[in-house]
């Protein structure tokens, strides 16, 4: 864990499930297609876009287009969204620890 998510904090951006599914997949994988970001967490791409634009509001994710299909996007956690999720899993260690 980073030294700036190492005090456990709530974060409710992150706290629905579709959206700590997300995080969880992205900071597992380090970045990870669309498509298969999709897939893994079982959400339609219109529900996904949905919640990956709420996450790159915040400045938690950010995406890039494929280089070899420009149709095609990665996904990945900033380092702020890495801090935020961090720091919202260790407060839920924490509640149930």
């Amino acid at each position: 864990m980073s030294e700036a998510a190492s005090k456990p904090v709530f974060d409710d951006l992150i706290h629905p499930r579709q959206r700590l599914m997300l995080c969880a997949a992205l900071a597992l994988a380090g970045e990870m297609r669309f498509d298969l970001l999709a897939k893994a967490a079982g959400m339609s791409a219109p529900t996904l876009s949905k919640h990956l634009t709420r996450l790159a509001d915040a400045d938690y994710v950010v995406s890039r287009p494929d280089r070899r299909d420009s149709r095609r996007q990665w996904v990945r956690l900033t380092s702020a969204g890495r801090c935020a999720y961090e720091g919202h899993v260790a407060a839920l260690r924490e509640l149930t620890g």
